[in-house]
């Protein structure tokens, strides 16, 4: 099928039939997306998941059986985007477990597609509002704020100092200031932080 390179295919897990039919309608306006298969779970796939690169997932699961499900999806070579209703709980864990996205479930048409092309393309997007997801908020820098967004998009210390156009030991101060404010330098705990505070959606 000619252009199918270019199509992001989209797996859709959902427990919701309403779900799963808007979503799949949606997905089905977008020239650039194709729809694999649409399921109420990941045991029901049928091995038809193989062909998705993005696996959107809506499932009515508590937090830890959730990032569990992330996991496995991740483990397969998957890019997964959440919706869920639970920003506090779900966005972090599920992004501790690997998920490239969270999207909340009143999210409008337009935004859910968005997140779906930004996922597909290898990038982060976390639709919920950072005042839903901060309790304690450190103070950072406009410069700060700019690598922890790059490094939660995985990037190096040296990536970083070359989007920026600053030297690497530069860089590295910069993140001993935010271990300082955070307490901590692990990169899977500022990618958290980067992720309560809403820093991983690009300006």
């Amino acid at each position: 099928m000619s252009g199918c390179a270019e199509l992001v295919r989209i797996a859709v897990i959902g427990d919701c039939p309403v779900f799963r039919h808007g979503i799949s309608h949606l997905i089905g306006t977008a020239p650039d997306l194709h729809l694999v298969v649409a399921v109420p779970s990941v045991e029901s796939a049928d091995g038809r998941l193989r062909e998705a690169e993005v696996v959107l997932m809506d499932l009515q699961q508590s937090g830890p059986r959730l990032a569990a499900t992330v996991t496995t999806l991740r483990r397969r070579g998957h890019a997964v985007l959440v919706v869920s209703s639970s920003p506090r709980l779900d966005a972090v864990q599920v992004i501790q477990a690997g998920a490239s996205g969270y999207l909340s479930r009143q999210a409008e048409p337009n935004e859910v597609l968005t997140a779906i092309r930004t996922v597909g393309s290898g990038r982060s997007y976390v639709s919920a509002p950072a005042s839903q997801l901060v309790e304690r908020s450190p103070r950072f820098t406009d410069r700060e704020r700019e690598i922890l967004r790059l490094l939660a998009h995985g990037a190096t210390d040296h990536e970083i100092a070359a989007e920026l156009g600053i030297s690497k030991h530069t860089v590295q101060s910069h993140l001993d200031r935010i271990g300082e404010k955070t307490g901590s330098r692990r990169r899977p705990d500022l990618t958290r932080i980067a992720v309560e505070q809403g820093l991983t959606e690009r300006g």
